[in-house]
C-alpha cells in the first residue's frame, strides 16, 4: 500500500518531465493546427442562417449584397471566419495606504481613609507598603502600518482569431492563436472571449476592451523559459513547507 504513493509521484514527475524533453538539444515544436477548435469550425462551417434566392445572382457584380462584392460587408460574422484582434493595453495603477493610531490611558485608586481600615491594614504591610494608594494603572499603546502597490503594464500585439461558433443571441465566440519561434525559444499568443458582430470595425478588427470574458496568454516555451522556473521539487516544498 505504501508504494502506491511512490508510483503516482513518480508518474507525475515523468508527465512534467515530457515537456522539456520537446526541446531537449533542439528548438521546441510547434502546436499542431488542425487539432484547434478554429480548425473544425473552418471545416464545418454551419447550417447558413439565411437562404439562398431562387434567381441567380451574378457574383461579379459589385452591388451584390454578399461578403465577395467590392461594397459588401467583409467583417466576420459566421462561423470559420477571420477577425483581428487588437491588444493594445498601456495600464499604470498606484495604491498607497499609511495607518498610524496611538492610544494611552491612565487609573489610580486612593482609599485614605475607610472607617479606619487603610490604618489597620498598614501595621501588616511591608516597610514602605500603605494603602493610601491602593492601585494606580496605566498603559499607552501604539501602532503604525504603511503598505503600497505600484504595477504597469504596456502590451501592444494584433492576433488573428477565428470565429468557432455563433451564438443564438447572435454573439461571436472566437479563439485565436499564435506561435513564433526564435532560436531555442517559442513565444505564443492566445486570445479567447466573447464579441457582439456591431462591435467589430469596417475594417474587420475588435479591439481587446469589447471582448467579453476575455482570456489573453502571452508566454512562450523553451530552453530560457525552463531556466527562469523552479524545479518541480522547489515548488512542491514551496507549496507543503508552512514556514
Amino acid at each position: 500500500m505504501r508504494q502506491v504513493p511512490v508510483v503516482t509521484l513518480a508518474t507525475a514527475i515523468g508527465l512534467a518531465s515530457c515537456a522539456r524533453v520537446d526541446h531537449l538539444g533542439r528548438p521546441p515544436t510547434f502546436s499542431s493546427t488542425d487539432d484547434g477548435p478554429e480548425h473544425a469550425a473552418m471545416l464545418f462551417p454551419g447550417l447558413p442562417r439565411v437562404t439562398e434566392p431562387s434567381h441567380p445572382v451574378d457574383r461579379s457584380s459589385l452591388w451584390s449584397g454578399g461578403q465577395q462584392s467590392l461594397l459588401g460587408d467583409h467583417r466576420a460574422s459566421r462561423k470559420g471566419d477571420i477577425l483581428t484582434v487588437v491588444i493594445e493595453i498601456d495600464e499604470k495603477a498606484e495604491i498607497s495606504n499609511d495607518t498610524e493610531r496611538s492610544r494611552s490611558g491612565s487609573e489610580t485608586l486612593e482609599v485614605p481613609q475607610l472607617f479606619g481600615v487603610p490604618q489597620r491594614i498598614n501595621e501588616s504591610l511591608p516597610a514602605g507598603a500603605s494603602m493610601g494608594q491602593a492601585v494606580e494603572l496605566g498603559s499607552s499603546g501604539t501602532s503604525a502600518g504603511e503598505g503600497s502597490v505600484k504595477r504597469k503594464e504596456k502590451l501592444t500585439l494584433r492576433i488573428a482569431a477565428t470565429v468557432i461558433d455563433v451564438l443564438p443571441n447572435g454573439v461571436l465566440s472566437i479563439a485565436g492563436s499564435q506561435e513564433l519561434r526564435v532560436n531555442f525559444e517559442l513565444r505564443e499568443l492566445l486570445v479567447q472571449g466573447y464579441v457582439r458582430p456591431e462591435d467589430i470595425s469596417r475594417l474587420n478588427e475588435i479591439t481587446y476592451d469589447k471582448i467579453a470574458s476575455a482570456r489573453m496568454s502571452y508566454g512562450g516555451r523553451g530552453q530560457i523559459t525552463d531556466v527562469q522556473q523552479p524545479r518541480y521539487g522547489q515548488q512542491i516544498l514551496d507549496m507543503i513547507l508552512p514556514f
